[in-house]
């Protein structure tokens, strides 16, 4: 599923996965391209991702990097038939259960709106400052579902990227993994503290401490 709309986008028309392999398959330039450009991103690896123990199924490893439709692909959000739209950073998936949070650090004025320049930044690698919409209360249903996430078996994922676009390509996020409640702080918005069960990488810290720094 994930390679389907990675090939083809949301409007890409197929009735199954089947059918979506057969045309690529139907295409040798673009199926010889694709698998040249794979040997390439392999020889290019400064990490071999990990797996995250994830109480559901998973395919999405560990700071590996990947586009929103693939995470939202990976996680079961988005089928053939069914692509939900996910505007916000946030999106409560009641079917795993889960919340993944979508959080670009470095954002600009021309792409974000008063009301969306969320304060989000590492605080080392195993804490992370995240704060809500802006419309969350902390007694809300959401922000306690934020808040209790542990006791209720719910799990909070963290998707991290940088900037949302450069050179006029949309950037990937990458995997930060499961995270855990430690405290927080206001309300519309909250400001929560976030342990992270998987330390950041060295690249990945470096990157948001310069920016939180900025």
């Amino acid at each position: 599923m994930m390679l389907h709309f990675s090939l083809w986008g949301r409007d890409g028309t197929a009735a199954s996965l089947t059918e979506s392999i057969k045309r690529l398959r139907a295409n040798p330039t673009l199926l010889a391209e694709l698998t040249e450009l794979l040997r390439l991103k392999l020889e290019m690896l400064d990490e071999v991702p990990i797996e995250a123990t994830l109480p559901f199924l998973c395919p999405l490893q560990l700071h590996a990097d990947y586009t929103r439709d693939e995470i939202l692909a990976g996680l079961g959000i988005w089928t053939l038939s069914n692509q939900r739209e996910v505007r916000e950073g946030v999106f409560h998936a009641t079917s795993l259960p889960s919340d993944p949070f979508f959080v670009t650090l470095n954002k600009t004025a021309e792409e974000y709106s008063p009301t969306t320049m969320y304060d989000d930044y590492a605080i080392s690698d195993e804490l992370f400052h995240w704060q809500s919409q802006s419309t969350t209360p902390a007694d809300s249903p959401t922000g306690q579902r934020y808040i209790h996430h542990a006791e209720r078996f719910h799990t909070i994922l963290l998707f991290v990227r940088e900037d949302s676009s450069r050179n006029g390509l949309t950037m990937p996020y990458t995997f930060v993994g499961p995270v855990d409640y430690v405290s927080h702080q206001g309300s519309r918005p909250m400001s929560i503290i976030w342990r992270l069960r998987y330390k950041l990488p060295a690249k990945l810290i470096r990157n948001v401490r310069r920016l939180a720094n900025e």
